[in-house]
């Protein structure tokens, strides 16, 4: 299993702060598999308008963490080194609970399939082993 930090995640993917969403990745299985994670804390910027009397994170930005966690598993193979995974869109959405300042927010994406460039992931985020999102992202390596 291989491991990557917030330096070589910034290595492998163009996001940076304050659009990072991703502390860790570990590759489970190369090319098909990887965990990620993120520390939700009360210094995130949008926690100052969503909702300031009740934070919590926007769906699309637990979307978009776990898109960051798939582009890292799949951008870290050697053919695809130094390109750009773009989101192609957003199916079978889910959010079953909120997700709150003070959570580890656990990211598992799974490659379901991919032709060339173009791809499907399956993503599930877990706060502890509880489920709190999920939804099929697509994605085109650019």
């Amino acid at each position: 299993m291989t491991t990557y930090g917030v330096k070589e995640i910034m290595e492998i993917i163009p996001h940076r702060h304050p659009f990072l969403l991703i502390d860790k990745v570990e590759i489970i299985e190369e090319g098909k598999k990887a965990a990620g994670y993120k520390g939700v804390t009360y210094s995130e910027p949008y926690f100052a308008g969503h909702f300031p009397q009740e934070p919590v994170m926007p769906g699309v930005f637990i979307m978009e963490a776990m898109a960051q966690v798939g582009a890292v598993l799949i951008l870290s193979q050697e053919a695809y080194r130094g390109k750009i995974a773009y989101f192609g869109g957003i199916n079978k959405a889910r959010f079953r609970k909120k997700v709150v300042p003070g959570m580890l927010l656990r990211m598992e994406v799974e490659i379901i399939k991919q032709k060339g460039p173009v791809g499907v992931g399956y993503g599930r985020a877990y706060s502890e082993d509880t489920l709190m999102a999920e939804g099929e992202l697509t994605f085109m390596i650019g």
